[in-house]
């Protein structure tokens, strides 16, 4: 990678800087400048802002890499999984700090930044976002859907109240 993209992407690559669409609340990683998700793409023109994700997400598919690309040959097996952040978008990146027979779909992640490389003695270092497990992977998931049940089609008579 050349220094100059290097330097183009470090918002991205060290904050997970995405986008949020104004119109539509979809959020991007990497970041947009049009909103595919709006029925007209053109009303999220001038609408997309700066979002930073949280970097909290959840295994929904992942690989163990045994046969490593060059330069990864000291890393053996990895995983490299998919995660779906809490925000929305979903994620590529190597599982760190767990046995690759401990990851299993549903684990609950945290990005961390982490050493990719460097170029030669003294050229630049490239850090970039890898995900280890939660500190709070042994407490129960939170709940999905709606925290309260959808309303019926008749009001419910609380007792005590007047009608």
């Amino acid at each position: 990678m050349s220094i100059a993209r290097f330097w183009r992407e470090t918002p991205r690559r060290y904050n997970l800087g995405g986008s949020k669409c104004s119109v539509c609340g979809t959020v991007y990683f990497p970041p947009r400048t049009v909103c595919p998700e709006c029925t007209s793409h053109r009303q999220s023109i001038g609408k997309m802002t700066p979002f930073h994700l949280s970097g909290d997400g959840e295994v929904v598919s992942f690989t163990v890499v045994h046969e490593a690309a060059e330069g990864f040959e000291m890393q053996v097996p990895y995983v490299v999984a998919l995660v779906r952040t809490v925000e929305g978008p979903i994620l590529t990146g190597q599982i760190v700090d767990i046995e690759p027979k401990d990851v299993a779909i549903g684990l609950r992640v945290r990005a961390t930044f982490r050493k990719l490389r460097e170029e030669g003695k003294a050229g630049v270092i490239h850090y970039g976002y890898k995900f280890a497990p939660s500190e709070d992977e042994g407490r129960p998931s939170a709940p999905r859907g709606p925290a309260v049940p959808a309303p019926t089609a008749e009001p419910t008579k609380t007792p005590g109240t007047p009608a």
